[in-house]
């Protein structure tokens, strides 16, 4: 009787292995896959182990986007809320965007208590989870050595760093669109429905945390599928059809139950012209994102940019090259080489659809956000980061090895001009904070030092044939151009305060309205934009309000403005540094709110549901957190949404619901002025508080 013996094990590294026995789920948890290097599963717990620590370090003293902040804090006391992302338990108005990130901040502040690590808490958790799940995709298709790059290049990302410690949406966002990444690979190297239909179902959920951002890689998504499945044309098309429809239900469900609810049983939409999620999303969110106050299509996006002036050149200035550039030069090199080098494949070639993704996703977020004219925050680029960290660790890993074993000479050749073009431009980039820390001089002379020996040992190790010259240049190459990331990360995670409205990593380059290391930007905002400032006129929204319940014993901050909402204000907050910054007028935006006031509204609300009514979200939402009460934004974030009426106004007070109102000196401006003129002429001025107006059912008339 004849016998086959068994295949001989595989080769690795010139020795035989024997084969490895099965292992639990535990195990390969732990300790990685038996074929994967002995290095490669502590490295991956390294990266987390560091990405923990740069989102999480000091994390109760942190103090996020108050005008979140608010609504998580108002979500915890009504479902309604909850549900609608109102900014007030009374569920007057929702803040500007779709409540999912809110809802995954709010239920962490149910369960263990509201206050300031209890609403990071996901955002590090779902940050650290972004990196894990990057790791596995770039693993999957291109190794460990690629994955591990792409790991610590998301995890070092500056502005990434910036925002995991934030409560801004972004976080959730990212890996939201990194499962559907996940999602949409798996479906083209199987075929199969199924993945796809999930794909749509987290780009959806994404759709509800941050609306039109979320679409942005789906030209990439679409194309990848439907040019790389493993399936027939007619297949891909009809799978493409039934994923679409998932898309549209996932992301449209809570927008039609709000708008089908009357309007007068629900919160008003804030950001919106008509009181509808629809406009929101094809206004402010969109169109008014990209067209700025030129766009006719929705509301305007009212053409503010903290991050420079649209054109592609605005990844590279003075705020955003630190954030985002380090990196851009390698990973648009590698796109292009790796590309060059699949250009045989087959259709199918999973590492190709893997390319195409994530260059994809680099080069529709790198357009998208360079040449928006509408309102842009530094911020807004974190989700841009993952296209990029990909990008440098399979096509560096894929340029590497074209040119270690001398494939595709032409280019091979790629790699050098690849590592001391970004070495040179981080250069540049530090050269520009020259002078704001030693760790900024530390990391030019690594950058300038190991790019140099990267690209020489990478050049002679080619020529001299040598493997373990090459291995030393590709380190050094690492550690070159991660050195300036990993200062302006290392400054975003250690500085003490942090502007949670606008964050951003590294020290102040003094450009726009960015600046960064947690130091809050100088200056006036735009008008009518969300800004890097606290609100004019609030109490403390930082220490008390976000280490405790609010209890109405913050510090006192005071303000001044006019009616054309062109007054300052400052604040302190538990970093103990200034802020500064425009706020809207009309009724009561530069008006005085000071802790005392709070506390004699609180002592006079007399049973009504709102504790005062204000002008806009920045004042009201930092009353709720000191107040612990809910407080009316009359005219949402710059005071020009349409949410309260002069009818809504006297139907408030008449039914005991509102008692007090803020209005500016000078009577107001604009929309608001007529609400503003009639609650002077018909209200009761508070002598002690200037601005303040008390308002009964006797006064109504």
């Amino acid at each position: 009787m004849t016998t086959l013996a068994p295949p001989p094990a595989p080769v690795q590294d010139g020795r035989h292995r024997a084969a490895a026995p099965p292992v639990s789920r535990a195990r390969r948890l732990f300790l990685g896959a038996p074929e994967d290097p002995r290095w490669a599963r502590p490295a991956l717990w390294a990266i987390l182990l560091l990405a923990t620590a740069l989102y999480a370090w000091n994390l109760t003293s942190v103090t996020g986007n108050t005008f979140y902040d608010a609504a998580v804090y108002s979500g915890t006391k009504s479902w309604k809320a909850f549900f609608f992302g109102a900014l007030d338990a009374g569920s007057f108005i929702t803040v500007d965007k779709p409540p999912f990130a809110l809802w995954v901040m709010g239920l962490s502040a149910r369960v263990f208590g509201y206050g300031s690590w209890q609403l990071l808490l996901p955002m590090v958790a779902v940050g650290v989870g972004s990196v894990a799940l990057l790791y596995r995709l770039v693993k999957r298709d291109f190794g460990v050595v690629a994955a591990t790059i792409a790991a610590l290049v998301l995890t070092l990302t500056p502005i990434t760093v910036a925002i995991n410690r934030d409560t801004n949406p972004d976080p959730v966002l990212v890996f939201l669109m990194l499962l559907g990444a996940a999602a949409l690979l798996k479906a083209v190297r199987t075929g199969r429905l199924l993945p796809l239909v999930w794909s749509a179902v987290a780009i959806g959920f994404a759709f509800n945390t941050k609306m039109m951002q979320a679409y942005v890689v789906l030209p990439a998504f679409f194309l990848v599928y439907l040019w790389a499945a493993d399936a027939s044309l007619g297949r891909r098309i009809r799978n493409l059809a039934v994923s679409t429809a998932a898309l549209v239900v996932s992301s449209a469900w809570w927008m039609v139950i709000v708008d089908l609810i009357p309007a007068s049983s629900r919160p008003y939409i804030g950001g919106s012209t008509d009181n509808t999620v629809w406009d929101l999303v094809i206004g402010y969110n969109g169109f008014g994102r990209i067209f700025g106050a030129s766009s006719s299509v929705g509301s305007a996006g009212n053409g503010a940019s903290f991050g420079g002036s649209s054109g592609l050149y605005r990844m590279f200035n003075d705020i955003m090259g630190g954030q985002i550039s380090w990196l851009i030069p390698f990973a648009a090199i590698a796109l292009v080489g790796g590309l060059v080098l699949r250009g045989r494949a087959p259709r199918t070639d999973a590492r190709r659809a893997a390319l195409m993704l994530w260059g994809g996703w680099f080069v529709l977020h790198f357009l998208t956000f360079s040449l928006a004219e509408g309102t842009f925050h530094p911020y807004y680029v974190t989700a841009m980061a993952p296209g990029i960290a990909a990008l440098a660790g399979a096509g560096g890993v894929m340029l590497h090895k074209a040119f270690r074993d001398g494939s595709a000479a032409k280019w091979g050749w790629v790699l050098p001009a690849a590592v001391a073009a970004s070495a040179v431009w981080a250069v540049v980039l530090l050269q520009r904070v020259s002078g704001s820390g030693a760790v900024y001089t530390v990391a030019e002379a690594v950058v300038a030092l190991g790019g140099a020996v990267a690209v020489a040992g990478l050049v002679v190790g080619r020529f001299m044939k040598r493997q373990r010259l090459l291995g030393l240049a590709a380190v050094a190459a690492v550690v070159a151009l991660l050195a300036g990331p990993a200062a302006y990360s290392v400054s975003a995670a250690t500085t003490a305060s942090s502007n949670g409205t606008n964050p951003t990593a590294g020290p102040n380059t003094g450009g726009g309205m960015g600046g960064g290391g947690g130091q809050r930007p100088s200056g006036s905002a735009p008008s009518g934009s969300k800004s890097g400032t606290a609100p004019s006129g609030s109490g403390s929204s930082g220490g008390q309000s976000m280490g405790q319940p609010p209890t109405g014993t913050g510090s006192t901050g005071t303000g001044t403005g006019t009616g054309t909402g062109t007054g300052t204000g400052s604040s302190t907050d538990s970093g103990s540094q200034s802020q500064s910054g425009r706020t809207a007028g009309g009724m009561g935006g530069g008006s005085q709110v000071s802790s005392a006031m709070i506390a004699y509204l609180k002592k006079h609300q007399d049973g009504a549901t709102w504790l005062v009514a204000v002008a806009t979200d920045q004042t009201a939402s930092s009353i709720i957190l000191e107040s612990g009460r809910p407080v009316i934004s009359m005219g949402g974030w710059s005071g020009s949404d349409n949410a309260m009426t002069l009818a809504k106004l006297k139907s408030l007070v008449k039914a005991g619901k509102l008692h007090y109102v803020v209005v500016s000196s000078d009577g107001g401006q604009g929309t608001n002025s007529e609400i503003a003129t009639w609650v002077k002429k018909h209200g009761t001025a508070v002598s002690a508080y200037s601005g303040l107006y008390r308002l009964d059912a006797s006064d109504v008339g």
